[in-house]
């Protein structure tokens, strides 16, 4: 995977046990900037503030991933499940 322009691409083969995803006030900037809306780093903390909207993203986020694997799930044969495809490197990656 590329790089983006907010930050690094997760690499594809690595062992993980846990999958982290956030919506910085970067992140809401820059959505902003790509739709043409100028957002200062104050009104991004607000919006995301705003009548439990961060809450509401969270819980968006949440159900989207949980769709995402219940999805993979099935489609995956029981015997297929396990990622044996990859090798996962033993040495610690940066």
């Amino acid at each position: 995977m590329a790089p983006t322009s907010l930050g690094e691409a997760m690499t594809e083969k690595k062992k993980r046990e846990k999958v982290n995803a956030e919506i910085t006030v970067t992140h809401l900037i820059q959505f902003a900037r790509e739709l043409g809306v100028h957002m200062s780093r104050e009104e991004a903390i607000a919006f995301l503030n705003h009548d439990g909207r961060a809450y509401g993203m969270w819980k968006h986020m949440m159900h989207a991933a949980e769709e995402y694997v219940k999805e993979k799930l099935k489609a995956a044969p029981a015997r297929g499940r396990v990622a044996t495809q990859y090798q996962f490197s033993s040495s610690p990656s940066a």
